[in-house]
C-alpha cells in the first residue's frame, strides 16, 4: 500500500490511497486520514497559550497601566487571573466564548471610544490571537497565583502599631528592646551574638558619631579608667550634651534639605543671610527641640500661633533650593520652584517621591498628578522677594531672614497641568494630602489676615502621631547614621518601589516608642540607640552595619583637631577656606568668587564652610559632598584616585601634617618613641603595636616628622570610624 499526496487536495496536507487491495480498505482509509486531518486542522491552537509567558506579559505591556494594583478604571484589574475572571463592573469573559468576551471585543475594537488600550500601540494580531486563544481555552491560570497587593495594603501605609518585644510577654528581662529585637532575628538566621568591641575602639566610635569629632587623650585615659557599669550612658549623655552635638547632626539634616549658600545656574549669586537657617538648625538639635516642632516651623514658620523670629528662619527651609535668576520661561520656572518645594518635603518628611507625578500620574505609585498639584496647592500662595534678579530678605524685628512670603490670605487657583505645562490647565484642585495616606483629608485651618495657613494644615498633618509615615522615616534616617545602612535601605522613598524594611518590627516599634515615649526627642532615639549592644558590638550586625567611610566634613574636622589648629567659633557667616589655584581657572572673576577667609577663620568646622554650587570646594567634591540640587538620602562612598591625591598630596593635608608635628614636639618632646605613641593617641585612640612602633621610629630616622604625621592622617583606620 502506498500513500502519495493528491495532486490537487482541498485541504494540503490530505493523503489519498493509491491500490488499496478492497473497497472497504479504501474507505476505511478516507475516513481515518480526515479524522487525523480534521484533529490537526480543529484542535484548538490555545493548547499551547502559557498564561504566564503568553498571556501575562501582554497584559503588563499595555494593560496595567489603567488596570493594575495602582489604577483601577471602571473598577477593572487585569495583574492576575482570579481578577480577570473576577471582572469589574461587568464580567470580561464570556465563558470561553472568546468572540462573547468583552475583554477581546474591546482589544479589536476600532472605535477610538472603545478601543482598548486608548493610546499607544495596539495589540499586534499575534498577541491578539493569542488572548483569544486563551480566553477561548477557558482563560485558566496558575492555581497558586498571588494576587499583587493594593497600594492601600503596603506595610508604610499601615497605622504605627507598637509590636510586644521578644522575650517580654515570657517573662524575660531585656534591657534594651533593640537588642531584643536583634537577638530574634540573629537566631532565626543563625547568626552569631553580640562581641563587644575594645573600649578605645567603642569611645573613638562614639565621638565620631556624636561630635564628628574624636576623643582627646584625657578623655581616654578617663573612659579607660571609669570601671563603673553606667561610663558608656554617661559618655552618651555628656557628648549629646555638647555644642559639637548639633554641629554634627545638622549636617546630616542639612543634606537631605539639599542646604547650599548660593542659588547655582549662570551666576551662582550667594543666598542672602541663609546662614541663619543652618544656625537655627544647629541651636534646635542642641536644645532637642521636638522633631514635630521642628516640622512645624521648618514648613510653616510663619503661620503658628506663636510664630517668632527663631520660627520664621526655620521656614527658610522652603527657599533652600536652587534658583535661576533670569529663567527663559518665567511661567515653567515658577513651577520647577514650586515643584522643588513639593519634592523635598514629600521626600524630606514623608519618605515619598512625588515629584514624578509632575506630568503624569505617577508610573509606580500610588501617586496622581491630582495628588501632586493638590499639594502643590498648599505652597501656591508663596512669592519670592525679589527685585529683578537680586533675592531679597524679610526683616522681622529688625535681623534679615532668607525665606518666603505670602503676600495675602486669598489664595490663588491651582489647577493640574497637563504634562507640567503652565499652559494646559487641568481641573482646579484644592489643598489635599496624597490619597492614599488618608480616608479622610486632613482640616486645613481658615486664612487669617496675614497668611492662608495652608501650609499650617500641612504641617499638622505630617506632624501628627496618626501619620504612618514620619516617625518611620525620621526614625529610620537616625539609625542609618548610627550603622550606616537603614533599616530601610532607601532613606527617601518609603512607597512601593523603595526597599522593604530588613527589621519591620524593629522599625514600627521604634517608630511608635519615639513618639509616644521619647515624645518626638532625638536626643532620647540617640541614647537607646548607643546603648544598645548592637551599637555597641564590633562591626555591629553585618546585615545591619554599613561600614561607611566617614564624610569629608568629619575626615577635615579631624584633621584639624588631631592637629591642634581647629578653630571653635561658632555660628554666623560662611567662611570660605583656601582652594587650589587650579579650581578657579575656570570663572570670568577669579579674584571675588572665592574670597579666602583668613586664619583662623578658615580653620573652623567644615559645616560653616560655604557651599557653592558652581564651585563646590575641590576636597568636598572629591570625597562625596552631598547634592546640593535635591534631597540627598545618602552619601555616595566612592574609591577613586583622586581621593588619594588629595588626603596624601593636598595643601590642606599637608598643612596640618606639619602643625601635627609641632605639636607632637611640643606635647611628647624630641622622643621619637614619645611622639609616635601620642600620634596615635591623638589621632587612631590608640597605642601602636610593638611592629608599628619600630617601623615608624626607623621612618623617622629617614624622614621628617611632619611626613610621618601625613601618614598616620592616611590609614584607613583614620577616615573610616572602626
Amino acid at each position: 500500500m502506498i500513500l502519495k499526496s493528491n495532486s490537487a487536495p482541498t485541504h494540503q496536507g490530505l493523503l489519498w490511497l493509491d491500490g488499496a487491495s478492497s473497497q472497504f480498505g479504501k474507505q476505511f482509509a478516507k475516513i481515518w486520514i480526515w479524522m487525523c486531518l480534521g484533529f490537526l486542522c480543529a484542535a484548538p491552537v490555545f493548547a499551547s497559550v502559557d498564561y504566564a509567558k503568553d498571556i501575562k506579559p501582554i497584559l503588563q505591556d499595555k494593560c496595567y497601566s489603567c488596570h493594575g494594583a495602582l489604577k483601577q478604571k471602571g473598577g477593572l484589574r487585569l495583574d492576575a487571573g482570579s481578577l480577570i475572571h473576577k471582572g469589574g463592573e461587568r464580567s470580561i469573559l464570556a465563558n470561553g466564548d472568546a468572540d462573547k468576551s468583552t475583554l477581546l471585543e474591546r482589544v479589536l475594537s476600532e472605535d477610538p471610544e472603545e478601543r482598548m488600550p486608548p493610546k499607544g500601540k495596539r495589540l499586534s494580531k499575534e498577541q491578539a490571537g493569542l488572548l483569544r486563544d486563551w480566553i477561548q481555552s477557558g482563560a485558566a491560570f496558575p492555581p497558586g497565583e498571588k494576587v499583587p497587593k493594593s497600594p492601600a495594603e503596603h506595610w508604610s501605609f499601615q497605622p504605627v502599631r507598637r509590636p510586644s518585644v521578644p522575650g517580654v510577654e515570657a517573662g524575660v528581662s531585656v534591657e534594651n528592646p533593640i537588642d531584643a529585637f536583634i537577638s530574634e532575628a540573629a537566631k532565626k538566621s543563625g547568626s552569631n551574638g553580640f562581641v563587644q568591641a575594645s573600649p578605645g575602639a567603642l569611645l573613638r566610635r562614639l565621638h565620631l558619631d556624636l561630635t564628628g569629632l574624636p576623643p582627646t587623650p584625657a578623655e581616654q585615659d578617663i573612659f579607660v579608667q571609669d570601671q563603673a557599669p553606667q561610663r558608656l550612658e554617661r559618655v552618651i549623655g555628656t557628648l549629646l550634651a555638647r555644642p559639637e552635638y548639633g554641629e554634627r547632626w545638622a549636617r546630616h539634616w542639612l543634606d537631605t534639605v539639599r542646604y547650599a549658600d548660593s542659588n547655582g545656574y549662570e551666576r551662582d549669586a550667594e543666598k542672602p543671610f541663609v546662614w541663619r537657617y543652618r544656625d537655627y538648625l544647629i541651636q534646635s538639635l542642641n536644645e532637642d527641640k521636638p522633631y514635630d516642632r521642628l516640622i512645624l516651623e521648618q514648613i510653616a514658620g510663619d503661620e503658628l500661633p506663636d510664630a517668632s523670629l527663631e520660627s520664621r528662619i526655620g521656614s527658610g527651609f522652603l527657599r533652600l533650593g536652587h534658583w535661576d535668576d533670569e529663567p527663559a520661561d518665567p511661567a515653567t520656572d515658577r513651577f520647577d520652584q514650586l515643584d522643588d518645594i513639593v519634592s523635598t518635603t514629600a521626600q524630606s518628611f514623608l519618605g515619598l517621591t512625588m515629584g514624578c507625578a509632575r506630568c503624569h500620574d505617577h508610573k509606580f505609585e500610588p501617586l496622581s498628578a491630582r495628588d501632586y498639584y493638590s499639594f502643590l496647592s498648599v505652597f501656591d500662595p508663596l512669592q519670592r522677594p525679589r527685585k529683578g534678579r537680586q533675592e531679597l530678605t524679610l526683616s522681622v524685628d529688625g535681623t534679615e531672614v532668607y525665606r518666603w512670603n505670602e503676600s495675602s490670605p486669598i489664595p490663588p487657583e491651582t489647577f493640574v497641568l497637563s504634562r507640567g505645562s503652565p499652559s494646559q490647565r487641568r481641573e482646579r484642585v484644592e489643598p489635599a494630602v496624597p490619597a492614599i495616606l488618608a480616608k479622610i483629608q486632613p482640616a486645613f485651618p481658615s486664612p487669617d489676615e496675614f497668611t492662608t495657613r495652608r501650609r499650617l494644615g500641612l504641617a499638622r498633618w505630617i506632624a501628627s502621631a496618626e501619620n504612618p509615615l514620619t516617625a518611620r522615616v525620621i526614625v529610620n534616617r537616625v539609625w542609618q547614621q548610627h550603622f550606616g545602612r537603614g533599616l530601610v535601605t532607601t532613606a527617601n522613598d518609603f512607597g512601593l518601589m523603595g526597599a522593604p524594611p530588613s527589621h519591620p518590627q524593629l522599625l514600627d516599634w521604634l517608630a511608635h516608642w519615639f513618639v509616644h515615649d521619647a515624645h518626638w526627642s532625638l536626643k532620647k532615639l540617640h541614647q537607646l540607640i548607643l546603648s544598645s549592644r548592637t551599637w555597641q558590638s564590633v562591626k555591629a550586625q553585618d546585615s545591619l552595619n554599613g561600614y561607611r567611610r566617614l564624610e569629608v566634613e568629619a575626615i577635615r574636622d579631624g584633621m584639624l583637631a588631631v592637629s591642634g589648629t581647629l578653630n571653635p567659633k561658632r555660628g554666623g557667616p560662611a567662611i570660605k577656606p583656601p582652594i587650589p589655584e587650579a579650581a578657579l581657572e575656570a570663572n570670568t572673576d577669579k579674584q571675588k568668587v572665592w574670597a579666602v577667609s583668613p586664619e583662623p577663620e578658615a580653620s573652623r568646622r567644615s559645616v560653616y564652610a560655604f557651599i557653592k554650587r558652581g564651585l563646590v570646594m575641590p576636597m568636598f567634591e572629591t570625597l562625596d559632598l552631598a547634592d546640593t540640587v535635591s534631597s540627598c538620602p545618602q552619601r555616595q562612598v566612592t574609591t577613586v584616585a583622586p581621593q588619594a591625591l588629595t588626603l596624601f598630596n593636598g595643601t590642606f593635608v599637608n598643612q596640618q601634617a606639619k602643625a601635627f608635628a609641632e605639636r607632637l614636639r611640643k606635647e611628647a618632646g624630641e622622643s621619637p618613641e614619645k611622639q609616635i605613641q601620642l600620634a596615635f593617641k591623638l589621632a587612631l585612640c590608640r597605642a601602636p603595636s610593638a611592629a608599628e612602633l619600630t617601623e615608624l621610629t626607623a621612618f623617622l630616622g629617614a624622614e621628617s616628622l611632619s611626613e610621618a604625621c601625613r601618614v598616620i592622617l592616611n590609614l584607613n583606620e583614620f577616615v573610616y570610624p572602626e
